[in-house]
Protein backbone atom coordinates (compact mmCIF):
# COMPACT_ATOMS: atom_id res chain seq x y z
CA UNK A 1 0.00 0.00 0.00
CA UNK A 2 2.73 2.09 1.14
CA UNK A 3 4.28 1.41 -2.50
CA UNK A 4 0.87 2.90 -4.34
CA UNK A 5 1.45 5.95 -2.57
CA UNK A 6 5.06 6.29 -3.39
CA UNK A 7 4.44 5.54 -7.06
CA UNK A 8 1.38 8.08 -7.63
CA UNK A 9 2.95 10.79 -5.88
CA UNK A 10 5.85 10.52 -8.07
CA UNK A 11 3.67 10.18 -11.23
CA UNK A 12 2.39 13.23 -10.02
CA UNK A 13 5.77 14.75 -9.61
CA UNK A 14 6.67 14.42 -12.81
CA UNK A 15 3.55 15.37 -14.30
CA UNK A 16 3.67 18.83 -12.85
CA UNK A 17 7.32 18.85 -13.70
CA UNK A 18 6.88 17.97 -17.61
CA UNK A 19 3.65 20.51 -17.83
CA UNK A 20 5.89 23.67 -16.35
CA UNK A 21 8.76 22.68 -18.28
CA UNK A 22 6.41 22.74 -21.57
CA UNK A 23 5.08 25.94 -20.38
CA UNK A 24 8.42 27.70 -20.45
CA UNK A 25 9.26 26.21 -24.23
CA UNK A 26 6.40 27.30 -25.15
CA UNK A 27 7.25 30.56 -23.90
CA UNK A 28 10.89 30.42 -25.28
CA UNK A 29 9.17 30.02 -28.63
CA UNK A 30 7.05 32.38 -28.48
CA UNK A 31 9.38 35.27 -27.39
CA UNK A 32 11.48 33.97 -30.39
CA UNK A 33 8.99 34.40 -32.95
CA UNK A 34 8.16 37.75 -31.95
CA UNK A 35 11.51 38.72 -31.83
CA UNK A 36 11.95 37.48 -35.66
CA UNK A 37 8.66 39.35 -36.23
CA UNK A 38 10.17 42.57 -34.79
CA UNK A 39 13.12 42.24 -36.63
CA UNK A 40 11.43 41.78 -40.48
CA UNK A 41 8.99 44.73 -39.25
CA UNK A 42 11.71 46.63 -38.55
CA UNK A 43 14.03 45.72 -41.72
CA UNK A 44 10.62 46.59 -44.09
CA UNK A 45 10.27 50.15 -42.29
CA UNK A 46 13.70 50.33 -42.99
CA UNK A 47 13.79 49.60 -46.73
CA UNK A 48 11.10 52.09 -47.04
CA UNK A 49 12.28 54.68 -45.63
CA UNK A 50 15.81 54.35 -47.64
CA UNK A 51 13.77 53.96 -51.18
CA UNK A 52 14.51 50.65 -51.36
CA UNK A 53 10.75 49.23 -51.08
CA UNK A 54 7.49 51.51 -51.72
CA UNK A 55 5.21 52.91 -49.61
CA UNK A 56 4.70 53.96 -45.55
CA UNK A 57 7.21 52.58 -43.24
CA UNK A 58 5.15 51.87 -40.63
CA UNK A 59 2.65 50.71 -42.50
CA UNK A 60 4.80 48.03 -44.38
CA UNK A 61 6.04 46.98 -40.61
CA UNK A 62 2.47 46.73 -39.54
CA UNK A 63 1.87 44.24 -43.03
CA UNK A 64 4.67 42.14 -41.82
CA UNK A 65 4.30 42.00 -38.67
CA UNK A 66 0.26 40.97 -39.02
CA UNK A 67 1.85 38.02 -41.00
CA UNK A 68 3.95 36.60 -38.32
CA UNK A 69 0.29 37.25 -35.67
CA UNK A 70 1.90 40.18 -33.88
CA UNK A 71 0.64 44.03 -34.67
CA UNK A 72 2.98 46.88 -34.31
CA UNK A 73 2.63 48.75 -31.16
CA UNK A 74 5.13 51.53 -32.22
CA UNK A 75 6.52 52.90 -35.04
CA UNK A 76 9.39 55.60 -34.90
CA UNK A 77 11.67 56.87 -37.91
CA UNK A 78 14.49 59.23 -37.36
CA UNK A 79 15.77 59.48 -40.43
CA UNK A 80 17.03 56.44 -41.90
CA UNK A 81 16.90 54.36 -38.33
CA UNK A 82 13.64 52.63 -37.59
CA UNK A 83 12.74 51.34 -34.12
CA UNK A 84 9.39 48.81 -34.46
CA UNK A 85 7.84 47.36 -31.65
CA UNK A 86 5.58 43.97 -32.32
CA UNK A 87 2.67 42.83 -29.61
CA UNK A 88 0.99 39.63 -29.30
CA UNK A 89 -0.39 37.74 -27.00
CA UNK A 90 0.53 34.06 -25.40
CA UNK A 91 -2.50 32.79 -23.55
CA UNK A 92 -3.60 35.52 -20.93
CA UNK A 93 -0.30 37.33 -21.43
CA UNK A 94 0.17 40.50 -24.12
CA UNK A 95 4.05 40.38 -24.81
CA UNK A 96 6.31 42.71 -26.68
CA UNK A 97 9.50 42.99 -28.77
CA UNK A 98 11.29 45.62 -30.12
CA UNK A 99 13.86 45.55 -32.91
CA UNK A 100 15.39 48.84 -34.71
CA UNK A 101 17.10 48.71 -38.24
CA UNK A 102 18.58 51.08 -40.31
CA UNK A 103 22.39 52.12 -41.06
CA UNK A 104 25.20 51.94 -38.37
CA UNK A 105 25.85 54.55 -36.37
CA UNK A 106 28.85 57.21 -37.36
Amino acid sequence: MASTVAVVGILAASATLVAGLSAVGAAAIHSQRLAGAADSAALAAADTVTGLAAGEPCDRAADLAATAGASVAACDIDGFVVTVTVTARFGVFATSATARAGPPPG
